[in-house]
């Protein structure tokens, strides 16, 4: 049998059961949070040689339109929903945004709703960026953010999910807290970095909106049943040691007039069921580094 490629180390291995005690607060079994992906798509951004934007030849005005549908109409819909019922939004956002279309940023800051960085575009990658580069979108990030929101950014989430080597170590050391970009467990726990103190922040690609309809090709009654079902376990789970329940989202599907019924009745059923800490993902993190030593590699 040959011998596997060594463990990257990003970090600390330990089993689900028999873990330290996670309590959240007022007694409250799972963390529940909402993350609205605010982007901005280019219709013919520049081309990455190690993954194209759009799957047809550019400009793809199909695709840019079905996404510009978020900001446009999307965005609103599902803002009032998650608002009837008292869920505020951690927002992923491309932070290109803030100068595109404003309008949308400035409403999501009104709700109370929380940044942080999804890249500068969701059409540009970083792979093969060299480290200047990579600083660059991060510096972009907290500035841009920043100015537009008064908010200063304490998550990340790469770029269309495309990363180097070197991401997590450059987040912690510009001083952001979390990461969403590994979908390894169901609680937080902390990220090996060379500086600083970076947790990973549970974020789930099985109950993503984008998942459960284009790649699961999940009805909306079909989708808004898997949250229910993720929601009562983890919340069960959570008796023992709290969870952490991440919904992400996408204002162009989520926003649709025939999905957005079945979702807002979800966050109905969660809202009166009492067990949820209804937060942001910024506040599960700063719980979790307030009341939690750091861990370390064994």
């Amino acid at each position: 049998m040959q011998e596997g490629a060594a463990d990257p180390g990003l970090y600390p291995f330990r089993p689900y059961r028999n873990r330290p005690k996670i309590e959240w607060p007022n007694g409250k079994t799972v963390a529940v949070w909402v993350s609205p992906n605010l982007e901005f798509y280019e219709l013919d951004p520049p081309a990455n040689p190690h993954r194209k934007s759009w799957t047809k030849p550019h400009p793809d005005v199909v695709g840019y339109g079905h996404r510009d549908y978020a900001n446009r109409a999307g965005h609103w819909r599902m803002a009032d929903g998650m608002s009837k019922y008292g869920f505020p939004g951690s927002v992923s956002l491309s932070v290109a945004l803030c100068n595109h279309i404003p309008e949308v940023v400035e409403d999501a800051n009104a709700r109370g709703w929380e940044f942080f960085s999804h890249g500068i575009y969701n059409t540009r990658y970083s792979y093969g960026m060299n480290e200047a580069q990579e600083r660059a979108i991060i510096e972009d990030s907290i500035r841009t953010v920043r100015d537009a929101t008064g908010q200063t950014i304490k998550g990340w989430l790469a770029p269309a999910l495309t990363h180097t080597p070197r991401t997590l170590d450059l987040i912690a050391e510009y001083g952001l807290s979390y990461t969403c970009d590994l979908y390894h467990d169901d609680q937080p726990g902390d990220v090996n970095v060379a500086s600083g103190r970076l947790i990973s922040m549970p974020y789930s690609l099985e109950v993503n909106d984008h998942y459960g309809f284009f790649v699961y090709n999940m009805s909306p009654r079909e989708y808004a049943d898997t949250l229910i079902r993720q929601y009562e376990r983890l919340a069960a789970e959570g008796a023992e040691s709290g969870t952490v329940m991440c919904i992400p989202l996408h204002a162009y599907l989520i926003g649709q007039p025939h999905r957005i019924g079945p979702f807002t009745e979800v966050l109905r059923h969660i809202a009166a069921d009492g067990r949820a800490w209804i937060t942001r993902s910024g506040d599960i993190a700063d719980h979790y580094l307030r009341t939690t030593p750091k861990e370390v590699a064994a």
